[in-house]
């Protein structure tokens, strides 16, 4: 009887979402990182291909690498990225405080860039949100840190002072 089940469930074939990019914590679900997959309907908690534009709405929960078939646990809204204890602050960053092709999801260092040469760390892994190049060349970064960090964060925003580093292999 088990054998039969077997044999008969190896037909039976599911249509889930796998990831084909890097997708960063953080980082929204773009219809051009979910693939189709098909996979033997094992009883797993994958994500259904027909729920792909449900999860369009949502953003990792963790960094999800290429190849890797989408779970529940791996989603997250962004409302529940902004837990308790951090807070959402918004940079007007000109050329050279920002690095180039920034994304969110990223994890960065915000540093105060002292007018005398000196510098001191604000937030030693600050989550990227959202970036947004204006024509003018500024570019809006809204970044989540701790709450105890944002007011002076946003203050030294306000004066220009603030300097954005990309961590390597935090993407």
């Amino acid at each position: 009887m088990a054998t039969t089940l077997l044999v008969q469930r190896a037909d039976q074939r599911i249509s889930v979402i796998r990831i084909n990019q890097q997708v960063g914590s953080g980082e929204g679900f773009r219809p051009a990182v979910m693939q189709e997959a098909l996979i033997a309907d094992a009883g797993g908690e994958y994500v259904l291909w027909s729920e792909r534009e449900q999860i369009a709405r949502t953003v990792a929960a963790v960094t999800i690498l290429p190849h890797t078939l989408l779970t529940r646990a791996m989603t997250t809204t962004a409302s529940e990225k902004l837990a308790a204890g951090k807070a959402r602050v918004g940079l007007a960053l000109k050329p050279g405080q920002v690095p180039s092709e920034l994304k969110p999801g990223y994890r960065v260092q915000i540093i105060h860039a002292h007018h005398t040469g000196q510098a001191s760390l604000l937030a030693p892994s600050a989550l990227v949100d959202s970036v947004v190049e204006q024509r003018n060349g500024t570019t809006m970064v809204t970044v989540v840190v701790d709450s105890a960090a944002a007011p002076e964060i946003g203050a030294r925003a306000a004066a220009g002072d603030i300097v954005i580093v990309e961590l390597s292999g935090e993407r």
